[in-house]
């Protein structure tokens, strides 16, 4: 069916908004990446391995490659466990649940950081009872998990959750009137079904999740070789006028975000209808 003349923008409107366009992510997203390379690369390529190659910058890739093995996995478990309660059961407080989902996309992390120290600083709610028991989480690695995990956890839930709720329960309930287990069941049917969308989730989880910086930068201490991930590398290295190799560390994260971006474009041109279904066409 072809459009309605009348409501044709003009030809010379198209090409200013996409001009428009063009000019702004290029000013905005290409142009300060191009610079992140450039000047990372500015004192040559033996001082940019040198600053990749530097004691505490090494412990800060460690840490960040750590944190995201802790919490990608744990955020596909609640992921899945919360988009299949969400599509497969009618409870009271089902909007409650979907809004608490929701909450780290509106809180600030900066907010979301001072909440777990306000928990589990030494002076918070649980901080004496973890003091008798010698445990620590703020400023070691349990906190920079948890608020890694707490910032991260949307992602792969509100990838399935649209997806699982389109598919519905007809295949499930026939493999279940076959005979089917509950683990057979989730193997066999559900997994396959939602492998896209988990996929695509986990991936944007991943990125998020080694480059955040609000939340783990509360929680963390600012311990050198201890407590810093890569973006508190950066900001270290920044203030101490260390500019190239500030900019070699960030370096490592715009290769990260490049990636994800170029896994991204794969798997909506390769699974586009399953993605769409999940909402994100």
């Amino acid at each position: 069916m072809s459009a309605d003349p009348a409501l044709a923008e003009p030809a010379w409107l198209r090409r200013l908004l996409i001009a428009l366009v063009v000019v702004a992510m290029g000013l905005l997203v290409a142009l300060p990446l191009a610079v992140v390379i450039v000047e990372s690369l500015a004192q040559g390529w033996q001082a940019y391995v040198a600053a990749i190659a530097e004691a505490e910058t090494l412990a800060a890739i460690r840490l960040t490659l750590l944190v995201a093995a802790i919490t990608v996995p744990l955020n596909a478990v609640f992921g899945i466990a919360a988009a299949w309660a969400l599509t497969r059961y009618e409870f009271r407080g089902k909007r409650l649940l979907l809004a608490l989902i929701d909450l780290p996309f509106a809180i600030s992390p900066v907010v979301a950081g001072l909440v777990f120290v306000l928990l589990f600083g030494a002076q918070g709610w649980f901080g004496p009872w973890l003091a008798e028991r010698d445990l620590q989480v703020i400023f070691a690695l349990p906190g920079i998990v948890l608020a890694t995990v707490f910032i991260t956890f949307p992602f792969v839930a509100r990838e399935l959750i649209p997806l699982m709720a389109a598919q519905g329960r007809d295949e499930e309930e026939a493999a279940a009137s076959l005979g089917a287990g509950g683990w057979t069941l989730f193997w066999r049917v559900t997994v396959p079904n939602i492998r896209w969308a988990l996929l695509y989730g986990v991936l944007l989880c991943n990125a998020r999740a080694m480059g955040e910086f609000g939340a783990v930068s509360v929680v963390s201490g600012h311990i050198r070789g201890l407590t810093n991930t890569l973006p508190l590398q950066v900001e270290i290295l920044h203030n101490e006028f260390s500019f190239a190799a500030a900019f070699a560390v960030a370096s490592l994260l715009t290769v990260l975000a490049l990636l994800t971006l170029v896994l991204k474009a794969w798997l909506e041109a390769r699974h586009g209808d399953a993605l769409a279904r999940s909402g994100r066409h």
